[in-house]
């Protein structure tokens, strides 16, 4: 069988990685963009009001307008010229003189002018930190442009009436140079006639330039009119509380995904079966539920037991013929180990085949003796670490399960002396002798972070499967447990993931030499549960249960072998 580890992990993410980044930490990006959108409002207060009243102008044309036809309407006013007009130095002037302040620079650069398309009207916006100073602005500076407005067309006025003016006079002079030379000339000449005819042509001339400086002077003068007087504005327009308002929402946003993406880069543990791949490990399946809910051995129908008859179908299918041994070890200390072994030795029994499930983690690692005997309904004691230690033999070590005839249970035991007895050739004897009397033997083993008791187990075995506990290992601890099971030559078959469970590991006190710990008989995972014996839940398994083999395991055999072992 090849090993299926998968060398260094892919570094690519996609959409679904950045999506589960957002669902597991969508409480950071909640809690920065309230904190954000808080900054903007504060940062909203803080900044100086600006409030804006408009008064609106409708401009007439003012007597004989010169303005230059062809902006944006086509009457006789081009109101582009008239709007920059508005920020001319005698209409700012004029408004600095009704609003009596210096400051003309100031009051420019408040004012502002809006033509409306297709109109004559120029809508005058005055921006001030006080919304009477706004409307006082707006009120100045329509009254001071209107009356430059009219003024200069008076100005005009009387500059054409004048100039009419002095041709009346030039041609006065000439009328009267004409009837000089009339009074000494001959009527009866043809001189007479021409100069009579002069005559009449400079009189003509008088009167009609009499006429139009009699029409320049009845001149209406209208420049315009306020057809919308200043308000007084009800709410600034600076700052803009809503733009504000979201940029620091965006801006906290942005901060809660780049906060969240750091603590996914700093979190190392492995969440999805993606991170099990990126660790180098193929996912052979994933338990459903939470916590508690799966801290038992899964009945058949039940989603967790399906999930195991999934497990157990890989597994058999993965061996090669001759190959019956599979050790589970966990990536970080925690009982995902024990469940998994117990679970897939649970779904191989019920295929028939004579299954021995073998408790090789000793009392004084991280999890307790317990738990294993806890899940199947065998006493803690004896175990392997008493056959180890030649205080019992294999036969009596050797349990039927409670509820599962065809599967066999060697427990931990709890002999503390059989510490580094994992690496021994008697335990290679016991896997031996049980590989020709059982159909699969299935090893829990310690995990490989906290010993390197899980490395030597698993050059017994034939396939190894890594437990890997959700949100509790991390993807370091995975990719270094591959590597252990390479370095001795162990095909890893891949990894089972558990949910976190609601577990604290204590360490169990050490017996003396040659005496025999007590089972804790604690729960698997509960910390709140009292301790129980291998009686709980009504059920004591009987003498013959505890150490008789199915007919297939042949007694006299371990007989033969638990001798050799003692000398």
């Amino acid at each position: 069988m090849d090993a299926t580890y998968a060398g260094p992990p892919p570094s690519s993410y996609d959409m679904s990685d950045y999506l589960g980044l957002i669902a597991r930490h969508w409480w950071i990006a909640v809690l920065l963009t309230l904190a954000g959108t808080a900054g903007g409002a504060a940062y909203n207060e803080s900044l100086p009001r600006e409030y804006v009243s408009t008064a609106s102008v409708l401009v007439r044309p003012a007597g004989l307008d010169a303005n230059v036809a062809g902006g944006r309407t086509r009457d006789e006013i081009n109101l582009d010229t008239e709007a920059q007009l508005m920020r001319s130095t005698a209409v700012v002037a004029g408004a600095a003189k009704v609003l009596q302040r210096e400051d003309v620079d100031v009051l420019a650069g408040a004012v502002s002018v809006e033509v409306p398309p297709n109109t004559a009207v120029l809508q005058i916006n005055y921006a001030a930190s006080a919304p009477e100073e706004a409307q006082a602005g707006a009120k100045a500076f329509a009254q001071s442009y209107l009356a430059n407005r009219e003024g200069n067309a008076k100005a005009e006025l009387e500059r054409q009436a004048a100039a009419l003016r002095d041709k009346i006079k030039d041609l006065t002079e000439d009328l009267a140079k004409i009837n000089g030379k009339l009074s000494d000339a001959s009527p009866k000449s043809s001189n007479y006639a021409t100069l009579d005819s002069q005559r009449d042509t400079t009189v003509t001339q008088i009167n009609q330039l009499n006429n139009k400086v009699n029409q320049l002077a009845t001149e209406t003068v209208s420049a315009g009119t306020v057809i919308r007087e200043a308000r007084v504005p009800g709410r600034p327009v600076k700052p803009t509380a809503a733009v504000n308002y979201a940029a620091g929402a965006l801006l906290g946003l942005l901060a809660g995904l780049g906060v969240a993406a750091l603590r996914e880069r700093l979190d190392k543990r492995v969440r999805a079966g993606r991170d099990l791949v990126r660790s180098g490990v193929a996912v052979l399946g994933a338990v459903p539920g939470k916590g508690t809910g799966c801290t038992e051995v899964f009945t058949p129908f039940s989603p967790g037991g399906r999930a195991f008859n999934r497990l157990r179908n890989e597994v058999v299918a993965a061996f090669r013929p001759g190959e019956q041994v599979v050790v589970v070890t966990g990536a970080s200390r925690g009982p995902a180990a024990t469940l998994v072994a117990a679970n897939l030795a649970a779904a191989l029994s019920r295929t028939g085949a004579e299954v021995v499930l073998i408790g090789a983690q000793l009392p004084d690692s991280l999890t307790e003796a317990a738990p294993l005997a806890r899940l199947v309904g065998v006493a803690p004691t004896p175990g392997l670490s008493e056959v180890l230690a030649g205080r019992v033999s294999l036969a009596e070590a050797t349990q039927r399960a409670a509820r599962t005839p065809s599967l066999h249970v060697i427990t931990t035991g709890g002999t503390a002396t059989a510490a580094g007895m994992l690496q021994s050739h008697a335990l290679r004897d016991i896997i031996t002798t049980l590989r020709a009397h059982a159909d699969y033997l299935v090893v829990e083993a310690p995990s490989t972070s906290a010993s390197a008791d899980a490395q030597s187990l698993a050059s017994l075995a034939d396939a190894a499967i890594l437990a890997v506990e959700t949100r509790r290992t991390s993807r370091p601890e995975v990719a270094d447990a591959a590597e252990q099971l390479r370095r001795v030559g162990t095909p890893l078959l891949g990894g089972v993931m558990m949910p976190r469970l609601p577990h604290r590991a204590r360490r169990t006190p050490a017996p003396v030499d040659g005496e025999t710990a007590e089972p804790t008989g604690r729960p698997l995972l509960s910390d709140d549960e009292e301790p129980v014996d291998a009686g709980a839940n009504g059920h004591k398994p009987h003498a013959d249960e505890q150490t008789i083999m199915l007919a297939p395991l042949d007694t006299s055999a371990l007989t033969e072998l638990d001798e050799a072992h003692r000398r």
